[in-house]
């Protein structure tokens, strides 16, 4: 059951850089295509990685922020975790702050209907 949620922990990653590329502007991956898909893929696992074994962790320490803003700083918790790796992988490229905040907010999507099929 464990690797069960945590395959489906590195798919979502793999889905949300896949995604946020195609759809948000400011978000790429330089490189020719096998390149790029290697980027995209270890991104994505090193997302799913981190939303399985630190999230958690992360989300108890700051509970009590989170509860004072409405949850709102999950979204901030998410941001950071895709700049740290925006800055692991020097190929993904992230123009900005507003390409973080949207993928961010497509994390939190993915997260909210995985949740429901967990």
């Amino acid at each position: 059951m464990k690797i069960k949620i945590l395959l489906l922990h590195i798919g979502i990653g793999i889905l949300t850089f896949y995604l946020a590329i195609l759809f948000i502007p400011g978000v790429s991956v330089k490189g020719d295509f096998q390149s790029s898909l290697k980027i995209l893929f270890f991104a994505g696992i090193v997302l799913g990685l981190v939303n399985y074994f630190l999230k958690p962790i992360i989300d108890l320490i700051t509970a009590p922020i989170r509860i004072l803003t409405f949850g709102v700083f999950g979204l901030i918790i998410n941001m950071s975790i895709i700049w740290f790796i925006d800055i692991l992988f020097s190929q993904l490229i992230m123009t900005g702050i507003t390409p973080l905040f949207y993928t961010g907010i497509l994390i939190c999507f993915l997260n909210f209907f995985a949740s429901k099929i967990k």
